[in-house]
């Protein structure tokens, strides 16, 4: 969060009343959006509502004990976010304060009311190294220099995108902190490492173009049958205990994305602790360093006050289009957006505003558009090309995807992996149901995959979605007759869609092999199944039996593949023996 100075804070207003986290003030000379401080603790709040002379301001921390008659100070900006070398690998609430610099200034894990902190380190000295030379002009978005932040990421400095722009008077190398002025201009401008912005207005762009590249997540379901766009926006709506987190934790770890934003809004903080724990021990497959070194994890736990909930997605989102601007494609997680959706219906509660749907606002649908329309494939400003994927999960009560939360998002989104509950039960994982899940991007990204995989990886994987399709048609019968009533050939199909759900859809998280596969691999699994798929068809019109079909020895080498580490000759052999087999058998 970035700091006002005491000459720009007025106390200029009087407490009038206090509801939880909407405390309303009167006198106070504030436009829609400032931040203030609020009572003598200086609490922070945001204005959300001015009606004539009173003020309606939603605070991001606990309000118990703050009364009428106490000072509102008012500092004249809107809620904004310092941008600069620092974000990565740091932990912050959802207001942008470092959790790890307010534990030292209070000297407890329990932070006290109204300590702040500025969002990156002030006093730190970076490496700078100029990208361009005096003389030449530069514009706003323009590349000025580059400070390497992590042995992962080089963060590059840019002129605001509010400047002015103008010709280079005065640049050179050297160790600077983020407010020392690194170029000057012929305006009299100097630049800075550090910008602010404000959360809520979208950084600008030169254009939104139609993603053509995937975005790699490592899991076969995902990459496979219903893969993401860079970006792209995908929900995970899921009933509780069906594995939403563990998804978004595999795509933080695996997504070939340059920088991972992780937004926990708003759930339980053992699942924080984890990714803090688990993620500086792991390995980016992309560049073999630290996951941590490409991460900014936001921090807002169920037990942290409510307003703030509503502002973390926000601060995630304007750090995301931050790295965009310098060419970055970034990942933001959010976890969950349910819990986000919950503290807009508090707040509106509070305002007494017209409740629309199951209590939530009549403008929840706008909130969820605007900040999902945040994502895309971006021309910016400075030629470069970024993206930014939005991968949102759901909460749905009683997994029921009729809520409003669940409606609304699914009318934005473009891909939707819908998570089953009894997948789950049968220790299915990632339990995400291939009947009920779509992506609206497979056709726009064949393409990537023909050029980058295989030619037949479309035939393949439509083969794969037909067999699963009809599958899920006999199960029905089989649930009225038995297995054993069914043709063959019927019969012979369950055998094979049984092989694609245990070898290729589901995937242990936690086997060091399988945690990730690549496209290369999920493809050769696939195939194989299809290889079997084809052999077997082809004995059985030759008049062998289905029940020797399915009893091969090498058929069900088919579900260890996934935990092979050199999978093309363990492939390579099992096709062998899967063809020699069935052949010996007509």
């Amino acid at each position: 969060m970035s700091q006002a100075t005491e000459s720009d804070v007025r106390e200029d207003g009087i407490i009038e009343s206090v509801s939880g986290p909407v405390v309303t003030a009167r006198d106070l000379d504030a436009r829609m959006n400032d931040v203030v401080y609020v009572g003598s603790e200086g609490l922070m709040g945001e204005v959300i509502e001015i009606e004539g002379n009173i003020t309606t301001i939603q605070v991001y921390e606990e309000t118990s004990g703050v009364s009428p008659g106490e000072p509102v100070e008012g500092t004249g900006a809107p809620l904004s976010v310092d941008l600069g070398p620092g974000m990565l690998d740091a932990i912050y609430d959802g207001v942008q304060r470092p959790l790890d610099v307010l534990e030292e200034k209070m000297g407890s894990a329990y932070l006290d009311r109204g300590v702040d902190a500025p969002g990156i380190d002030l006093e730190k000295t970076w490496e700078f190294e100029p990208e361009v030379e005096e003389g030449d002009a530069v514009e706003p978005g323009d590349i000025v220099g580059i400070v390497p932040e992590t042995p992962s990421i080089d963060h590059k400095v840019m002129v605001p995108p509010d400047s002015d722009g103008g010709e280079v008077t005065a640049i050179e190398s050297g160790s600077f902190t983020v407010e020392e002025t690194v170029v000057e201009l012929d305006s009299g401008e100097e630049i800075q490492m550090r910008q602010e912005w404000p959360v809520r207005q979208q950084r600008p762009s030169v254009d939104k173009e139609t993603p053509t590249e995937p975005l790699i997540s490592g899991q076969r379901v995902l990459d496979g049958l219903f893969p993401i766009a860079k970006g792209g926006t995908a929900a995970i709506p899921g009933p509780f205990g069906s594995g939403k987190t563990v998804t978004q934790h595999q795509l933080a770890k695996w997504a070939d994305a340059d920088i991972v934003v992780y937004v926990g809004c708003g759930e339980r903080g053992n699942e924080m602790t984890e990714v803090i724990e688990d993620f500086p021990e792991l390995e980016d497959p992309i560049t073999g360093n630290a996951l941590m070194d490409r991460t900014c994890l936001i921090a807002n736990t169920s037990n942290m006050p409510v307003a703030a909930r509503e502002s973390c997605v926000y601060t995630g989102i304007t750090i995301a289009e931050y790295f965009r601007d310098m060419g970055y494609d970034v990942a933001l997680m959010a976890d969950s957006t349910s819990r986000w959706a919950e503290a807009m219906r508090e707040i509106s509660s509070r305002l007494e505003e017209m409740p629309g749907e199951e209590g939530y606002p009549a403008y929840l649908s706008a909130r969820l558009s605007a900040f999902y329309e945040r994502a895309g494939y971006f021309t910016n400003i400075n030629g470069t090309e970024g993206s930014v994927s939005v991968i949102g999960a759901v909460s749905p009560p009683g997994g029921d995807f009729s809520e409003p939360v669940t409606q609304n998002t699914l009318r934005i989104v473009k891909t939707f992996w819908a998570l089953d509950a009894d997948l789950a039960e049968r220790r299915h994982f990632p339990s995400i149901n291939w009947n009920e899940s779509y992506s609206l991007y497979r056709e726009q990204l064949d393409p990537w995959f023909v050029d980058n995989v295989r030619d037949d990886w479309p035939e393949t994987r439509q083969w794969a979605i037909d067999t699963l399709d009809e599958e899920a048609e006999l199960q029905e019968i089989v649930q009225l007759v038995g297995k054993d009533a069914l043709p063959e050939d019927q019969q012979l199909t369950l055998e094979i869609a049984r092989y694609l759900r245990e070898a290729w859809l589901q995937q242990n998280a936690f086997h060091p092999t399988d945690t990730y596969c690549e496209p290369e691999k999920t493809y050769r699994i696939m195939d194989a199944i299809k290889t079997y798929n084809d052999e077997a068809f082809e004995a059985l019109d030759a008049g062998v039996p289905v029940e020797e079909l399915t009893d091969i020895e090498a058929a069900p080498r088919l579900n260890r593949i996934g935990v092979q580490e050199d999978y093309n000759e363990y492939i390579d052999e099992l096709e062998d023996d899967i063809t020699s087999e069935l052949r010996e058998l007509y």
